[in-house]
């Protein structure tokens, strides 16, 4: 049976002209997305927040993922901070300067309002914001949506501390050369903060759940949930820990060395590999024209 990993028809195509010199390697974005976690009503380990998105989008259509997106360069600017210093950010991430390493995290907390309506920060350094609703918080959350307003203006106009304290940097994996929309990505990982609730927040996506990481992944395997190899990587991460809590602790731990697909071609196959993930090995068929989950 298919399992559900996410395969665009156009990447043997695309891998043909890289490996023939017809085709230029895009620069990726910088991206960060975060796995919600809350520990589960009836025990059973922690309950991990994802969204489908919409069939429509160019990029993942149909797939399951976290709440995310790229880096807005007003990322860098300022903001009142709590957690590591930006120094031990920029290490832990494998970035040169302090500014890059904000605004991967500042990326990874604003884009996680925007598209669940949490928020990691507070009024002081070890406190969090219990209640984002409201008009008031849709406007300014609809504004950073529209970039009519940079995270830090919203957070000082708040008088919010960003909590990178709450996160953990668990992965990082960077869009395959042939993919057209590039993304280098970080995955972190947060506890849900008491008092807040997702909801769908996010055009980009027709559906959001909490679900256990065994039962997505086994979704996953029975090629019933569609997902890009990352998410599915990372759900498997995270499938052992006991409680949300020991989820985010695990994270000091966690590699961060850059995961980047390879693909060779072999006779009239085109293969796929991930270093260090072999179950997302996939043998393609040079002329398969249609879409969806690979056998």
């Amino acid at each position: 049976m298919s399992n559900g990993q996410w395969y665009p028809p156009e990447w043997p195509d695309r891998i043909r002209a890289l490996a023939g010199g017809e085709l230029t390697a895009a620069t990726p974005r910088r991206a960060a997305t975060v796995l919600l976690l809350r520990d589960g009503a009836e025990g059973g380990g922690p309950e991990v927040h994802m969204l489908r998105r919409r069939t429509s989008m160019a990029f993942a259509g149909g797939a399951y993922a976290y709440p995310g997106g790229g880096v807005d360069p007003r990322d860098e600017h300022p903001v009142r901070w709590a957690g590591p210093p930006l120094a031990d950010w920029a290490h832990r991430l494998g970035v040169a300067g302090r500014a890059e390493a904000q605004a991967i995290v500042c990326a990874a907390v604003r884009e996680t309002y925007e598209e669940a309506g949490v928020l990691l920060a507070g009024p002081t350094a070890d406190t969090v914001v219990g209640d984002t609703t409201g008009d008031d918080w849709e406007a300014d959350r609809a504004a950073l949506v529209a970039r009519e307003l940079s995270f830090a203006d919203f957070l000082d106009r708040r008088g919010l501390v960003l909590r990178s304290d709450l996160l953990g940097a668990w992965a990082r994996w960077i869009t395959p050369e042939f993919e057209p929309r590039r993304y280098d990505t970080w995955f972190f990982v947060a506890g849900l903060p008491t008092g807040q609730r997702t909801r769908n927040a996010s055009t980009e996506a027709d559906r959001t759940v909490w679900i256990r990481p065994a039962e997505a992944a086994a979704g996953y395997d029975r090629g019933e949930l569609l997902m890009m190899p990352p998410t599915i990587a990372t759900l498997r991460g995270i499938e052992r820990y006991a409680t949300a809590a020991a989820a985010v602790a695990a994270a000091a731990d966690q590699d961060l060395a850059p995961v980047l697909a390879q693909a060779r071609l072999e006779g009239d196959e085109v293969i796929l590999s991930w270093p260090g993930h072999d179950e997302f090995t996939k043998h393609v068929p040079q002329a398969r024209t249609t879409g969806g989950p690979l056998s």
